[in-house]
């Protein structure tokens, strides 16, 4: 009865804050996070994306379809993809670039696609070799071939709030290249911030300037915690009605093009965060604390998620004054 009168109340805060009820959690530590990490095998991260399918998450990013020149670490996603135990409820996706990435992503039985453009130049020269316009030019095919093949497309923006080349990127660009990727077909944008700048405020300003141009339930936020601020951003973008979050576990990853970015924002501490206001996520967080603790095993390096560490010795805790 306590616990029901507890949701209850969780709830109508909820509400009365204009937060969400239920928010849909995007896992990136397969792809986005170990990109970033030492090589390890593909037995592992195979496990990896198995843990992940049970813990509730409804939607995995399991790998990339790129050069293994400029990203090794995703050299065997087309084998990672044959392999991966599927369960029933749960998409898995990975990034294509380009039409050679599409055509080997359907043929590893993708169920869903992104691609992934910037809101700075410098940046975009220096990710994916060409300016913003050659990138979206580029994307067009790409999008085409993939709804014809019936493949649903997501369209990363990066650099939202900020790039390691030239610094503050206007919101007006980020709100541009946004309605772009929409308008081009892509049914959600994800808005980057690569290097983990971003505050509250500025994450405010910015979604407020793309959602004149792209309906807020098409937007997802997609923060790195650089300088610690990931969760503050996030909870600012639930404010503003964002519902769909991309977080990776154990905090893995960062950015190969963004020297100092540290990784992204450990899914363990936005379900956390998320659980305390009352939103729900369908994300078991024993089960995925048991997932990164897995992945940092084998990476050899600890866990970047606070949740995590403090959460067995909470739990020994409580259970002592039971």
């Amino acid at each position: 009865m306590a616990s029901l009168l507890s949701d209850k109340i969780n709830q109508v805060l909820a509400k009365l804050n204009q937060l969400p009820e239920k928010v849909k959690i995007i896992e990136v530590g397969p792809r986005d996070g170990l990109q970033n990490e030492v090589e390890i095998s593909l037995s592992d991260k195979i496990s990896l994306v198995n843990i992940l399918s049970h813990t509730g998450l409804t939607l995995i990013e399991s790998g990339s379809f790129v050069s293994p020149k400029w990203v090794p670490q995703m050299a065997n996603s087309g084998e990672l993809f044959n392999r991966i135990k599927r369960t029933t409820g749960v998409t898995y996706s990975a990034l294509t670039p380009n039409l050679i990435g599409l055509n080997a992503a359907i043929a590893a039985n993708v169920d869903e696609v992104a691609i992934f453009g910037s809101a700075s130049e410098s940046f975009s020269r220096n990710n994916i070799n060409c300016s913003i316009a050659d990138s979206l030019r580029q994307f067009e095919p790409v999008i085409k071939q993939a709804r014809t093949a019936g493949l649903a497309v997501r369209g990363y923006v990066s650099c939202t709030l900020g790039c390691p080349y030239e610094g503050y990127i206007s919101i007006n660009k980020v709100a541009k290249v946004a309605q772009q990727l929409h308008d081009m077909g892509c049914y959600q944008i994800s808005l980057g911030d690569t290097v983990g700048v971003g505050t509250p405020e500025a994450a405010k300003a910015m979604i407020n300037a793309v959602s004149q141009h792209v309906p807020i339930d098409n937007l997802a936020v997609h923060f790195h915690d650089t300088y610690g601020q990931a969760l503050a951003n996030i909870y600012a973008a639930l404010q503003l009605g964002i519902s769909v979050i991309d977080s990776a576990v154990a905090g893995l990853g960062g950015c190969p093009y963004a020297q100092g970015a540290s990784g992204n924002v450990a899914t363990e501490d936005v379900v956390y965060m998320l659980n305390g206001l009352g939103i729900e996520s369908g994300v078991d967080l024993s089960e995925l604390i048991a997932a990164g603790n897995f992945i940092c095993q084998r990476l050899k390096r600890p866990n970047g998620s606070k949740v995590a560490l403090a959460y067995p010795a909470a739990q020994a805790r409580f259970q002592s004054l039971i």
